[in-house]
């Protein structure tokens, strides 16, 4: 067992060369696609996921915003993914580094909000001051709703680093914990057995929720822009 808690997050190393493109490309690599006219029932359950998933997300944008479909789909496949793979023992979990949260974060918001000045620009200065604010409350107001923009990239990433952090650490040390009391309290060893189980199946509720929560607000983004 590690004696670090956060060993398990530091990015893997291959003759001094990192891992983490690798890991990366490799969720990719289990969605297939299928030329054949009659698709299998892993194909057919691919293909039902994602019409579920954009007919849900998607239907609240208008024309313009249906454009980023593609990308949000592949956004949430990705994410999910990488949390599931990352699940599974002596894996690396890509999406517990900010650095990389804030790489997807920050492009996508970027994105939404300069597609809202350039398509609704009187809308998007409008959300800067509330319609009817007090005279003197106006400089301090413009302040905190620019501020507040500024901060919404940066809590799409804390908010998928810290759920997916905190659950792989909770794991760690229910897991320690059950190896520790194996010859010390076999009775307690197999409470916190159980408790490990249940709270791997809940990781993997979680690693799907945050994959989904990520793309449900980067669509609200664009659909306030859009």
């Amino acid at each position: 067992m590690n004696e670090n808690l956060f060993t398990s997050f530091i990015t893997p190393m291959m003759l001094g060369l990192p891992l983490v493109t690798l890991i990366i490309l490799f969720p990719s690599l289990l969605f297939p696609s299928s030329n054949r006219l009659i698709n299998n029932r892993l194909i057919s359950l691919q293909q039902w996921a994602l019409q579920l998933m954009s007919k849900q997300m998607m239907s609240i944008h208008n024309t313009k915003g249906q454009t980023w479909t593609l990308m949000l789909m592949s956004l949430i496949l990705f994410i999910g993914s990488t949390n599931l793979l990352g699940l599974l023992p002596h894996s690396f979990t890509p999406t517990t580094q900010l650095s990389m949260n804030l790489g997807m974060a920050i492009p996508l918001w970027a994105g939404a909000v300069i597609t809202g000045f350039r398509n609704k620009t009187k809308a998007s200065l409008a959300h800067f001051l509330p319609q009817g604010t007090p005279t003197p409350l106006i400089p301090m107001l413009v302040i905190i709703e620019t501020i507040s923009l500024f901060i919404q990239p940066m809590a799409l990433a804390v908010r998928l680093t810290a759920n997916i952090t905190a659950g792989h650490l909770l794991i760690h040390l229910i897991g320690g914990a059950t190896l520790a009391l194996t010859n010390i309290s076999p009775t307690t060893a197999l409470i916190t057995f159980i408790i490990l189980i249940l709270l791997t199946i809940l990781e993997f509720a979680v690693a799907m929720i945050q994959a989904y929560v990520f793309t449900l607000l980067v669509s609200l983004y664009l659909h306030d822009n859009t």
